[in-house]
């Protein structure tokens, strides 16, 4: 699991391309409700560790997190081969995040 969010932010014909599960994680390192979430994302990226993250920066204007329709930070965005299978806003329960990396890595 990546500690902070990145600047850098690869382009959406990349994340279509990507094979396997994945998920991205829209935020800023500033911001508290992201924050509050790392405690939870942290223990359950390390019980599924096929699952590809990426951390990745938003605000507005930036291309990626708009092609999402992010809107509140954090935004898990769960996908499978490239395709949306699922997201979370704002994650409060460990229980919610651990159902979607579940659905996700049974749907591969």
């Amino acid at each position: 699991m990546q500690d902070t969010y990145s600047a850098d932010q690869p382009d959406r014909t990349d994340v279509n391309a990507h094979k396997g599960p994945a998920v991205i994680e829209f935020g800023t390192n500033w911001c508290g409700h992201c924050q509050a979430a790392q405690p939870l994302l942290k223990q359950v990226f390390a019980d599924f560790p096929q699952v590809h993250h990426l951390k990745v920066e938003d605000a507005s204007g930036r291309p990626l997190g708009r092609s999402f329709r992010v809107k509140l930070w954090p935004t898990l965005i769960f996908l499978q081969d490239g395709q949306e299978v699922s997201r979370l806003v704002r994650p409060t329960r460990i229980s919610d995040i651990e159902e979607a990396f579940e659905q996700l890595t049974h749907e591969a």
